[in-house]
C-alpha cells in the first residue's frame, strides 16, 4: 500500500492537477491510494504553490472523487454481483465489507453512502455497492459529492495549514482515522440539525 502511495504523491507531484484527479478517480474505485493521507499532502503542495489554487485543489479533487465513484456505480450496475465476485477481492471488495456496506444500507439508506465517505477502505468501494443496489443516481451523487467535500476540504485545509511541513504531515496523517471520524460525527451532526429545524 505506502508503494501505491509513494506512486500517487510522484503522479500529483509531477503531473500537478491532472495527476491529482486521476490518482483520486483510481481511490475510488478501490486502489490503496491513501486518500487520508494525499488530501493533506495536496494541501500542502498548494500552500508552497506547486498546486496554485486552493479552491481549484477542493475542486479537482471532489470531482476525481465523483469519476472514480461514477465508474464504481457503473461496474455494479451494469457489471452485477458475477463480476464483483470475480474482481472484487482486488480492489478489497470481500464478502464481509459487502455485508458491512449493505448492513449500513439497511439502517441509514442513501445517507449511508455519506457516512461511507469517512470509513477507510469503504469510503473507496462504497459506489459498487450503490450500483449493486440501483440507488437512486440523485441520491447517490447528492451524499457522495458532500461527503467528499467535507473529507477533501477539510484535509485541503489541514495539509494548508501545515505548509511546507511536508515532514511532519505524514506522521501526523497516519493518525487521521480519528480525524476522518470527528468530521464525520461533526457532519452528521450538522445534517441532524438541518434536517430537524426543516420539519419544523
Amino acid at each position: 500500500m505506502e508503494h501505491f502511495q509513494q506512486i500517487a504523491i510522484s503522479l500529483i507531484d509531477h503531473y500537478g492537477y491532472g495527476g491529482l484527479f486521476f490518482v483520486l478517480v483510481l481511490g475510488n474505485i478501490g486502489a490503496p491510494v491513501g486518500a487520508e493521507i494525499l488530501m493533506p499532502l495536496a494541501g500542502a503542495l498548494t500552500a508552497t504553490g506547486h498546486l496554485p489554487y486552493l479552491w481549484l485543489t477542493i475542486v479537482v479533487s471532489v470531482l476525481g472523487e465523483l469519476g472514480g465513484g461514477t465508474i464504481g456505480y457503473a461496474i455494479g450496475r451494469f457489471g452485477g454481483r458475477p463480476l464483483v465476485d470475480r474482481y472484487g477481492r482486488y480492489v478489497h471488495l470481500t464478502h464481509a465489507n459487502l455485508d458491512r456496506v449493505h448492513g449500513f444500507f439497511e439502517r441509514y439508506g442513501s445517507f449511508a453512502i455519506f457516512v461511507c465517505r469517512f470509513v477507510p477502505v469503504i469510503r473507496g468501494i462504497i459506489s459498487i455497492p450503490a450500483g449493486l443496489a440501483e440507488m437512486n443516481l440523485l441520491h447517490f451523487y447528492l451524499w457522495y459529492a458532500l461527503g467528499s467535500a467535507i473529507f477533501c476540504g477539510a484535509l485541503v485545509w489541514l495539509g494548508v495549514a501545515l505548509g511546507d511541513h511536508l515532514d511532519a504531515i505524514v506522521p501526523l496523517i497516519h493518525k487521521t482515522g480519528l480525524i476522518a471520524l470527528l468530521l464525520a460525527l461533526a457532519a452528521i451532526v450538522l445534517v441532524w440539525i438541518v434536517m430537524r429545524q426543516r420539519r419544523r
